[in-house]
This record gives structure tokens, C-alpha cells and sequence, in this order.
């Protein structure tokens, strides 16, 4: 959104100390497990961008608590499926040659916002080690968090994500949907829904120090349906979500989104050929 339109929106610019009240009435508690979606835009303007939204999450939480950001790459993926562009079919080679080995440290987000960017650069944040699904995370169980994830899991059970439902933390959708709630592909590991498949993928990584392509399977994920599912979740409970700054606020169990999200997707999800 142009910064012009988000000024005329804004009544009055947020600060850090505006966040952290926002958070704070939202439910946001000190030492809570956190997984954060975000959209800067939908926040009216603020005052020194994504960098006070960032101190202000941390302050409330404390380094007794843990926040974890989305800091996936999917362009480190196979070419075959890309669409947003497609490249011709006759540069998929050179892709598979020639494209640099994901780097943790290095490797750009894609579509994930200015905040969790910025929040993968951040001072104390270490980024799980998966070439399309990684997360970054600060916080007390960061390292744990973020340990061992099984390239096969970008979503799975060997996941960041599953790390936080073992914890009991919670989802927070600032200013998007639960279109954008990761979370939600968990559950479609933990589904038996209609049409359930999986896909060949590959991505650059390092092995044993040296650059190769490698090819590995993993679920075809769909989140087309997810912002029913979470809708229903939260009608499910009567939750009215708040506010931080101008943007629409969720707070939820990721617990209670995963596990009703299991259960909707087995009663609710039909095969692409039957829809």
C-alpha cells in the first residue's frame, strides 16, 4: 500500500509504547510462545516502520517468552511449480545448476512482509535450516525451536511448527487472515482428508559443505481453504478479535486452530476433481 494512503488512514502515528499497550490488551502475556503473520501496512503508520513493532512484541513477551516469524523462500524451490511468474520449462536446468545453496544466514524472505525481514536480521534471531519453509525465532525456546528441521516437514511433525504446538503457543494474525496461519498446514499432516497427496520437490542446499540440487518429497499443501477453517474455529469459541494500531488483531491457541483444523478438513475438504 503507498506510505501516502497509510498516513491519511492513521488518526494518530503509532510508537512503541502504543504497541505494547495494543499487545498487551490484545492478551499478549510475558514468557508466551508466539508464532507471529503480519502485514506493516494494515497497521497504520508508525514510527520507525517495523522496528518499534518488533521491540514492542519482545518487551511485552520478555526473554522468557519466544517469538517465531515466518521466513520462507519459496523461489528455492523447483521451478516446475512456480507460477508467480513461471519461468520457460528450458531454464529449469539452469536453475537446477545454478542456483545458490540456501543460506540461513544470507538467503532473502519471499512475501513475508517488511516486519518478519527485518525480524530475520534482528540481534539474537536464529533461522531453522529448510531451503523453502524455514522460521526464524528469538526468545527462550528459539534454538530449540528451530533445531532439526526435516526437509521432508516443511509444515510436519520434524517441524518449527510442531515445536510450537508441543509448547502450547499461540497464533497471531496482525492485520491478515488465517489464510496466512502456517499453523494450519499441521493439521492437513495430521488430517485424513479427501485428496491428500504428495509432491516431488527440490531445492539447492548444502551437502556435507558443497552446493547440490536435491530432490525430496513432502505434502502438496492448499491453504485456499484455510481462512473458512479459522473463521469457523473462532466462531467456534465467540472470539471477537481486537486491535493493534489500525490492523485487525488475532490471538489464538495454536493448540485449538491445529486440532479443529484436523477435524474441519476431514469433514470439509474435497478433491480438486469433485469441487
Amino acid at each position: 500500500m503507498n506510505e501516502g494512503i497509510v498516513v491519511n488512514q492513521t488518526p494518530a502515528p503509532n510508537t512503541c509504547a502504543t504497541l505494547r499497550r495494543d499487545f498487551e490488551q490484545l492478551g499478549v502475556k510475558p514468557g508466551a510462545v508466539i508464532i507471529m503473520h503480519s502485514a506493516m501496512s494494515k497497521l497504520g503508520w508508525t514510527v520507525g516502520g517495523p522496528i518499534p513493532v518488533i521491540q514492542a512484541m519482545m518487551e511485552v513477551l520478555t526473554p522468557a517468552g519466544t517469538l517465531v516469524m515466518p521466513s520462507h523462500s519459496g523461489d528455492y524451490s523447483d521451478p516446475a511449480y512456480w507460477q508467480n511468474p513461471p519461468i520457460p520449462q528450458t531454464w529449469w536446468q539452469t536453475v537446477y545448476d545454478e542456483w545458490p545453496a540456501f543460506d540461513p544466514a544470507v538467503t532473502p524472505t519471499r512475501q513475508m512482509g517488511i516486519i518478519a525481514e527485518t525480524f530475520r536480521h534482528w540481534p539474537g534471531v536464529v533461522r531453522s535450516y529448510h531451503p523453502t519453509g524455514s522460521f526464524a525465532a528469538w526468545g527462550q525456546h528459539a534454538d530449540w525451536i528451530t533445531a532439526q528441521h526435516q526437509l521432508d516437514a516443511q509444515f510436519g511433525e520434524q517441524s518449527p511448527i510442531a515445536r510450537i504446538y508441543e509448547l502450547d503457543g499461540q497464533v497471531l494474525l496482525l492485520g491478515v487472515v488465517h489464510a496466512n496461519n502456517t499453523s494450519l498446514h499441521l493439521a492437513e499432516h495430521r488430517s485424513n482428508y479427501a485428496g491428500k497427496t504428495m509432491e516431488r520437490q527440490g531445492s539447492a542446499i548444502l551437502v556435507n559443505g558443497k552446493r547440490e540440487w536435491v530432490a525430496y518429497d513432502m505434502l502438496a499443501y492448499d491453504s485456499e481453504d484455510f481462512e473458512q477453517c479459522g473463521a469457523d474455529y473462532e466462531a467456534s469459541l465467540g472470539y471477537p478479535p481486537g486491535k493493534v494500531g489500525q490492523a485487525e488483531a488475532h490471538l489464538v491457541s495454536q493448540r485449538g486452530v491445529v486440532d479443529f483444523g484436523v477435524k474441519w478438513l476431514e469433514q470439509n475438504r474435497l478433491p480438486k476433481e469433485s469441487v
